[in-house]
């Protein structure tokens, strides 16, 4: 997007008020996040695991504020969870306590046995990888960006209705929070694929046709449908 698609792409998509969104993890998808959410007018807290004095480059360039987990997710009606798999049981625990009632909890995490998390029995087992980080963190999740490349989330946002407006699964079990995501990331310049409940968010894993997918609607819903259950060897522990 060059800079007169971007501010004509602002002026179609500036939201009538903000949300108050916590993003725990600051990392390639976190960051890139936090860059569009705050250009976009919402008021975003971001965290991370190394203290919040070492996101004050991220604070500057972005304005959000930086925080613990705890404080990032205090009255956000969005909270995103994106750190490794193998951080989620660190996470403090109750760090939702102080979210706004009804919070909606994004999952954008991937489970990488081989390359960086080690083995998850659970996981290995066939449970869905956003349906462990549901049980870890004992607060319903739906699972979005996650194979989204974090470049996207800067550069190929689009006003709804452009021709080839790439699309982004979106599972859960929960209709309401499900459109909630679904009109946050519309807000962000991209079409949505409802991908079903958590437990066929396998669908949208590592390794699955849609991972790091970049087609429209049309084109995702046919990879999520072409998706198998069973793990490929560079995705199994």
């Amino acid at each position: 997007m060059n800079r007169r698609d971007h501010v004509t792409y602002r002026r179609h998509h500036r939201k009538v008020g903000s949300m108050k969104i916590g993003i725990i993890g600051a990392g390639n998808i976190g960051g890139n996040l936090t860059r569009r959410l705050t250009a976009l007018g919402h008021d975003v807290s971001v965290a991370n695991s190394r203290g919040p004095q070492t996101l004050t480059a991220l604070a500057e360039e972005t304005g959000a504020t930086p925080a613990t987990s705890s404080e990032a997710a205090r009255g956000a009606e969005i909270v995103v969870v994106t750190v490794p798999v193998k951080a989620v049981p660190a996470l403090p625990s109750g760090f939702l306590d102080g979210a706004a009632e009804g919070v909606v909890v994004i999952d954008t995490n991937n489970y990488y046995p081989q390359q960086r998390d080690g083995r998850i029995t659970a996981i290995e087992d066939g449970l869905a990888e956003s349906r462990w980080t549901e049980e870890q963190i004992g607060h319903p999740v739906i699972k979005a960006f996650n194979g989204t490349y974090a470049q996207d989330i800067l550069a190929n946002g689009l006003p709804k209705g452009s021709p080839g407006r790439q699309a982004l699964p979106v599972a859960g079990d929960d209709a309401a929070a499900k459109r909630v995501v679904r009109d946050l990331i519309d807000e962000l310049g991209f079409d949505t694929v409802d991908a079903g409940g958590l437990d066929e968010s396998w669908r949208q894993q590592p390794g699955t046709p849609v991972y790091g997918h970049q087609g429209d609607a049309e084109a995702v819903a046919k990879a999520l449908a072409e998706a198998s259950p069973q793990r490929t060897a560079e995705w199994r522990a």
